[in-house]
């Protein structure tokens, strides 16, 4: 059986920064303590503190709140940016390199069809994907 990945040429992607990852229909963005830790400093309240504010118990795991639309509580839909991005946590990070979205060729497509960076720009390796999707388990 061969285990090489569809994807063994890369698959291209470059941010368009357009913000549609961080809005939209409700979610999950998960964050475990380390991730809580990095974005406490990056706002600059306690890791106690800004899981009261801005962190929920979903069963065993914790993610970001988002606002009623969807939108990620750190979207700045003024910049359309990510107000905590250099502490994001990394689902963020391995965007769109996820299981779910690489496992077929048909599950690219449909994550081209919603990201516009998704099929763009810079082509990323195999070893490059592989790293991003063992790195987050969604």
């Amino acid at each position: 059986m061969d285990d090489t990945p569809w994807f063994k040429d890369g698959l291209q992607f470059t941010c368009s920064a357009c913000g549609d990852c961080c809005t939209g229909a409700p979610g999950y963005v998960w964050v475990n303590r380390e991730e809580i830790a990095d974005l406490a400093r990056e706002v600059k309240l306690s890791a106690e503190e800004f899981e009261k504010r801005y962190v929920r118990k979903v069963g065993i795991r914790k993610s970001l709140i988002e606002y009623g639309n969807g939108d990620c509580v750190f979207f700045d839909a003024n910049t359309r940016k990510c107000s905590v991005y250099h502490a994001r946590p990394k689902q963020c990070r391995t965007w769109p390199f996820w299981k779910s979205n690489v496992a077929t060729p048909e599950d690219w497509q449909r994550t081209c069809e919603v990201c516009p960076g998704s099929g763009q720009g810079k082509l990323h390796s195999v070893e490059h994907i592989l790293h991003q999707i063992a790195v987050v388990k969604l």
